[in-house]
């Protein structure tokens, strides 16, 4: 059960207040004369000089409260450090996706990506079609493994070529890729910076059935880190 605060009142102010008006009353009743209401005067006068020191001492105090505990927040603050990798698990991977695309800029590359999760239309519209219809992506750079090329030129191939986009993709760059890592690195508006989107063959990270391996959890590779490095130098060794 909750009580009521009473407020705090400056009693002693309040006394010496009541008692100089009582004072300057009588006096001019003529019940007391200008001596005796003098000294209440001065000691009101000192009463309240008293009482204002006693307020400006607390106030510096507080003051140097807040200062320390602004002081201890920026110290907090310097020393957090944004993660360098977000694991992105099933309940956000479509709208991380989403996102990431939407943000992306500039010349892209999409590597090693297994192309059975671009063929069925409802994903192809959803994973890949808004990077190409994406203004502030100037190219989309496909590094494919050789099995994956009778799966882009029988369906993954003409789907693009129906998307007003197409002309942003450059020809695929065919290697013999190991299925361990995959990922799509762009700058982000968002960000201003480079970010990747990586995930990993085989469970847990991806799913697999008899049609097609779909990602189950994927990282998010943000701007401050130093994988990023790799993954380009993993393409280029390609």
């Amino acid at each position: 059960m909750k009580t009521k605060r009473t407020p705090g009142y400056e009693w002693d102010a309040i006394a010496g207040i009541l008692a100089a008006v009582v004072a300057i009353v009588l006096h001019l009743l003529h019940v007391v004369d200008e001596h005796i209401v003098l000294p209440i005067l001065l000691a009101l006068l000192g009463l309240l000089f008293l009482n204002f020191m006693r307020h400006a001492r607390s106030n510096e105090h507080t003051a140097e409260q807040v200062e320390g505990i602004a002081l201890e927040l920026s110290q907090l603050q310097q020393g957090l450090k944004p993660p360098e990798v977000v694991l992105v698990g099933p309940r956000q991977l479509r709208s991380v996706n989403e996102q990431f695309i939407r943000n992306m800029r500039g010349d892209s590359l999409w590597y090693n990506l297994c192309l059975s999760m671009y063929t069925p239309p409802p994903l192809f519209d959803a994973l890949l079609r808004p990077a190409l219809e994406n203004p502030l992506v100037t190219s989309i750079q496909f590094v494919l493994d050789e099995s994956q090329r009778e799966l882009w030129q029988r369906v993954v191939e003409p789907q693009i070529a129906a998307c007003v986009g197409h002309a942003k993709v450059r020809e695929p760059r065919w290697r013999h890729l190991d299925k361990t890592s995959s990922f799509i690195l762009a700058d982000s508006q968002a960000s201003g910076g480079t970010e990747a989107l990586l995930s990993f063959w085989g469970e847990p990270f991806m799913a697999q059935s008899s049609t097609r391996d779909v990602p189950r959890f994927i990282f998010h590779v943000q701007k401050n880190s130093e994988l990023l490095p790799h993954l380009v130098e993993l393409q280029r060794n390609a």
